[in-house]
């Protein structure tokens, strides 16, 4: 005899109990839910053993666990390919519909067709929902139907579209009663999982009206502690994005909420182009001759290149994996346009220490440090490190922070001279793109 529950909720990058469209789709059903998440082998396997976003994910599911069993209630939470687990759920649980929000990454949504077939073939509903962004797919596109490929064009037809009522909390705790009674549902260790507790902490998000008002003033000030920290909650869902807009407008802040379209933007350029993950948008970028260094490569990895900010934000990336905005753009110009290295080393570096990684967004920003993604900086415009760091670290704040040595006869001499770096960028664009 099978047991109760007739619709399944598949938490996956929306890991919170409140204002989540899905869950609270499932909840209002009428079939009892059964909450489960799959740590999936074809992601995690790939990472390092104590990376710091499989412990938050833990503690968050942990938690979600608890809360959910002082309702009577509980998480399933597995381990396995998510195929061979729906296939076991369906021979366990009398299945009628499977829940979940939509996700636009080119792995997940072949993952979401695989488990959509398998569905089909039993007649099991698949119910996937907008949650994580206010506008996906095609929904902001121009009037041809093409999609948007310059910000500040996709920034005005977004706001033209924004209506306040999409800011409405999505119901969920007053539903619980649906939920599926039991306490006792399957869990996991971290070591289970074959991950150990990362020493790098995800640290809360601070979005309070006095931050969001000196947004602006500061955001481009390495040394002052003015990151909300947000990036990584919406990347897991630990928040919600209209939690956060509605904060944004509540300050009539358009810079902070700037930085909240420009994550749509990019996650609607992946979705329209998604050969951009691994091919340049402008095709003749693919031209260049880079020269990838692996010694130079390791330099910059280690944030030992001579050029303090550049090596400070390294250090910091590497110690915390959060890296300043600004910051980043320097130490990727320098990679990608001093040292000649491809921007997808780079990519897929941030990939692996980022806390806050999110395909879109980090394909997005490589690409455009390059030069060679959507409304990307020209190829000519190379930051100077030096220079960048007078204007942002006047008193060396940040630096001294980060590089401990700086100053001393240990810290390293500049591993290429800027003029040259440039000139010899400059040629090889020029040889590539013409």
């Amino acid at each position: 005899m099978k047991e109760q529950p007739q619709a399944i909720f598949w938490f996956r990058r929306d890991l919170r109990l409140d204002d989540n469209v899905g869950f609270s789709k499932a909840l209002r059903s009428g079939k009892k839910v059964l909450p489960i998440f799959i740590f999936d082998e074809e992601i995690i396997n790939s990472l390092p053993k104590d990376d710091a976003r499989i412990t938050f994910i833990y503690e968050t599911l942990q938690s979600m666990r608890k809360e959910l069993q002082d309702n009577n209630s509980s998480l399933a939470i597995y381990l396995g390919k998510p195929k061979n687990i729906f296939e076991n759920l369906i021979e366990e649980y009398d299945i009628k519909e499977v829940y979940a929000n939509h996700d636009y990454e080119p792995y997940a949504k072949e993952r979401d067709k695989t488990i959509q077939k398998l569905l089909r073939k039993k007649e099991i509903a698949f119910n996937t929902y907008k949650d994580q962004v206010f506008f996906e797919k095609d929904e902001i596109v121009k009037n041809d139907g093409d999609p948007y490929v310059v910000y500040t064009a996709y920034m005005r037809r977004w706001k033209e579209h924004f209506k306040e009522e999409l800011l409405s909390a999505h119901q969920t705790t007053r539903y619980f009663d649906a939920l599926y009674k039991n306490t006792r549902l399957p869990n996991v260790s971290l070591s289970d999982i074959g991950f150990e507790k990362s020493s790098v902490e995800v640290k809360p998000y601070h979005v309070t009206p006095s931050m969001i008002q000196s947004y602006e003033e500061v955001r481009d000030i390495p040394s002052k502690d003015a990151t909300s920290y947000l990036s990584p909650h919406l990347r897991f869902g630990t928040v919600s994005i209209r939690k956060m807009v509605k904060k944004a407008i509540a300050e009539k802040n358009e810079t902070f909420w700037s930085e909240l379209i420009w994550r749509e933007f990019f996650m609607q350029i992946l979705y329209h182009f998604p050969h951009t993950v691994t091919k340049s948008f402008r095709p003749d970028y693919d031209n260049i001759k880079w020269r990838n260094n692996q010694s130079e490569f390791e330099k910059w990895k280690a944030g030992k290149t001579g050029y303090p900010i550049v090596d400070a934000g390294m250090r910091q990336l590497n110690q915390t994996g959060y890296m300043h905005n600004r910051v980043r753009m320097i130490v990727g110009s320098f990679l990608c346009k001093h040292l000649l290295i491809d921007w997808r080393w780079g990519e897929a570096y941030f990939a692996e220490k980022l806390l806050d990684y999110e395909m879109s967004s980090n394909v997005g920003n490589w690409q455009w440090v390059a030069g060679s993604g959507v409304d990307a900086a020209p190829y000519f415009r190379i930051f100077n490190p030096i220079t960048q760091l007078d204007k942002f670290d006047k008193d060396r704040k940040y630096v001294k922070h980060w590089v401990k040595e700086f100053g001393t006869n240990e810290y390293p001499e500049y591993m290429v001279d800027h003029k040259e770096a440039r000139e010899r960028c400059l040629k090889t664009y020029k040889e590539a793109l013409n």
